[in-house]
């Protein structure tokens, strides 16, 4: 079976099941995969230990089941970690020393996709390096599966749920968390199984919504910043009285906090709430943003003492400022925060228990919390489909040259008063425009002049 181009993505693997992946296509993931892991380890097949898990997806298990068979037909040591979020791949890479990891989710996709993430261990500076979907497309057309040759690998079981748990909370003096009633929304996803054990042990009273392993995700869209994924949630708290709430996707390695009102509070307020607990602990720490943050971000950041450090938009990106600009977190307007003491990689296990330690610290309701935040007034992305993508930029690109700030990821002008970033999708023919202001009426006001020039009005 060929495979689509279109199903390797900047960051992952993702496709509907079985049309445009399935166990053919994935085995020679797999297989390019392996390769890969083979060369940057410098060891044969024979010789990796490669971590796999996967999501409760209606596909996951047949899928899991291929890549495992496939790398114990070479010879790899596989230790499957069944059922886990993809924060739990990513700490088991790490705190084991594990050369790789293969997690078979399609991350917050409708359930009737299918795919992987996969990352490498360096053994450099005990980090870890996400794979792209690219990537593997690449090494899918230079290496040959039959220069591989056949062995007996082994296949260990493993739980890794106490070492997490231990890792988790080694982040914050759990002591200081207060006893919040919050409502926790998991989405009928992964972070179902670890999030009951992590409130076990830090006594907070949650009131779990969508608690319950369900691959067709009933209850809502398995990506929270879809329109309306929220409102459940949202009207929970309200219904009960809680203190605030927290909702995840469903392979569990983003997080979103909701205030005492039910609204959604955006994943750059949230980096800001992270970003002072870990300042107040670490003086001078630098934090990563992307560039579609609000200015707040780096403002605030520079206020409290910490030094901001500017990436493009992605996580694979942040990453790798992070390492090498010497940060200590990240986090992304879409609720992805990384952590160099885990590893470089996203934890959104780590991000919930150190937004309820500033929490409760601060003392206040989220919702002021957050206000003191809130210095600008920062559009929702608009998602702009266009057919000539290049051209769109030049237009920009010349009609606004005088204001131009960089173009590191996509075009960004800046003003005394206003700014505004214009990038390209890296899966779709879409133009993603962030606009902020100092005001409601200028956000609108400047929003509308942008999108007049695209279509030449």
């Amino acid at each position: 079976m060929e495979y689509k181009k279109e199903i390797f993505k900047a960051y992952d693997i993702r496709g509907v099941y079985p049309e445009e992946i399935n166990e053919e296509v994935i085995q020679k993931v797999a297989l390019a995969y392996l390769n890969l892991l083979s060369k940057k380890c410098r060891k044969p097949a024979n010789e990796l230990k490669v971590a796999v898990g996967r999501d409760n997806r209606l596909s996951s298990e047949p899928l899991a089941k291929e890549v495992i068979q496939t790398f114990l037909k070479y010879g790899v040591r596989v230790i499957d970690l069944d059922l886990v979020s993809v924060n739990d791949i990513y700490f088991a890479v790490g705190h084991y020393q594990f050369d790789g990891g293969l997690m078979i989710t399609a991350s917050h996709n409708p359930p009737e996709y299918g795919g992987c993430k996969m990352v490498i261990f360096n053994y450099g500076d005990n980090t870890i390096n996400f794979v792209s979907g690219q990537e593997i497309y690449g090494e899918l057309k230079v290496f040959n599966p039959d220069s591989f040759q056949l062995a007996s690998g082994d296949l260990v079981k493993k739980d890794i749920r106490d070492d997490h748990l231990k890792h988790i909370l080694s982040f914050v003096d759990f002591g200081k968390i207060q006893s919040f009633k919050i409502v926790v929304d998991t989405g009928n996803g992964m972070n179902g199984l670890l999030v009951p054990k992590i409130f076990e042990t830090i006594k907070v009273d949650f009131i779990p919504l969508f608690q319950e392993l369900d691959g067709k995700f009933p209850n809502r869209p398995p990506n929270p910043l879809s329109e309306g994924a929220s409102d459940k949630a949202g009207n929970k708290i309200k219904e009960t009285s809680s203190d605030f709430g927290i909702i995840f996707d469903v392979d569990g390695d983003r997080m979103f906090l909701i205030d005492e009102k039910g609204q959604l509070i955006r994943g750059d307020m949230v980096l800001l709430l992270l970003a002072k607990s870990i300042l107040a602990k670490q003086p001078g720490a630098g934090i990563a943003y992307n560039l579609i943050c609000s200015k707040a971000v780096p403002e605030l950041i520079t206020k409290w003492g910490g030094r901001p450090i500017r990436s493009e938009v992605g996580y694979r990106h942040l990453a790798r400022h992070m390492k090498e600009k010497n940060g200590l977190m990240s986090g992304e307007v879409s609720g992805h925060f990384a952590f160099k003491d885990n590893y470089y990689a996203d934890s959104s296990f780590i991000a919930m228990v150190l937004a309820l330690e500033t929490i409760s610290t601060d003392g206040r309701k989220l919702s002021e919390i957050i206000k003191d935040y809130q210095l600008y007034k920062r559009g929702d992305e608009i998602n702009l489909q266009v057919d000539n993508i290049e051209t769109k930029l030049a237009i920009i690109r010349n009609s606004y040259r005088n204001n131009i700030k960089d173009e590191i990821d996509g075009i960004t002008v800046e003003f005394s008063d206003w700014w505004f970033n214009i990038r390209p999708s890296n899966t779709e023919p879409l133009l993603r425009i962030t606009v902020e202001a100092q005001s409601k009426a200028a956000l609108k006001k400047h929003q509308q002049e942008i999108l007049d020039i695209i279509n030449h009005k």
